[in-house]
């Protein structure tokens, strides 16, 4: 696995190259301070990195307008955001963008590893956290638990008792969908990628919602995240659909 590590700060930079390499011998680590460094590396070894780690705050670069260029330019490169910060708000708009990841700086280096080896099997990480309140310092984006499959309605905050993904009662399709509206993908390229009419997926990604108990697709990734993290990745429990077109 190829990781391209984009940190601003000499000693966190090392870290985390350290904690990285130790996920196994065909880890290779390469570490920029710079948003520039990493573009010019990407350009340079186009197709050569399965992930990129990305810091929000860069000295020459927002790490969210970093953040955007690389969902625009190299759409099918994960990106797992490192951050100072765990605002939930940070998290959401992080995740809104397209980042398959949002790890703070004060996690473990375990949580790191998980978190990595979640995005790379197709799954989404995020702090459990996120999920709740920021202590005021910003606007409350809460979430609802997803129903389960009984029907009945699950309180507010359950989070520690999630149901898992196979007891939501999704069929098939509507898993397939769910599978690309985690990598951000609008409806016309589902439409494009399943063989289905825009108007189905619409209706498959309004009953994945439902299922979900959530109002958005930002809203279904950050849920499912939460998820994943208790009952393993989406990508070992989805049915097997139809391979992707290309």
């Amino acid at each position: 696995m190829r990781v391209l590590l984009v940190d601003d700060h000499p000693l966190i930079l090392s870290a985390l190259q350290s904690v990285i390499q130790g996920l196994g011998d065909d880890v290779v680590v390469t570490g920029v301070a710079t948003g520039r460094a990493a573009r010019e590396a990407l350009l340079e070894r186009q197709g050569d990195f399965d992930l990129v780690l990305l810091d929000l705050q860069l000295g020459d670069a927002n790490g969210f307008d970093l953040l955007a260029d690389l969902r625009q330019s190299y759409p099918a490169l994960p990106v797992v955001v490192i951050s100072a910060s765990d605002r939930s708000s940070d998290v959401i708009r992080a995740i809104d963008m397209g980042a398959m990841g949002f790890v703070p700086k004060r996690a473990s280096n375990d949580t790191l590893c998980e978190a990595l080896r979640l995005v790379m099997a197709g799954s989404v990480y995020v702090p459990p956290m996120s999920m709740g309140l920021d202590s005021g310092r910003d606007e409350e984006v809460p979430l609802r638990s997803p129903r389960p499959a009984s029907g009945g309605v699950a309180s507010q905050g359950a989070y520690q008792t999630q149901p898992s993904l196979a007891s939501l009662g999704l069929t098939p399709r509507q898993t397939d969908v769910l599978a690309l509206l985690l990598q951000g993908k609008p409806n016309k390229l589902i439409a494009r990628e399943l063989n289905l009419s825009v108007e189905t997926v619409k209706d498959h990604v309004a009953a994945v919602l439902r299922a979900l108990g959530v109002n958005s697709r930002t809203q279904a990734v950050l849920a499912v995240s939460q998820i994943t993290q208790q009952h393993g990745s989406f990508s070992t429990w989805r049915s097997p659909g139809p391979p992707p077109r290309h």
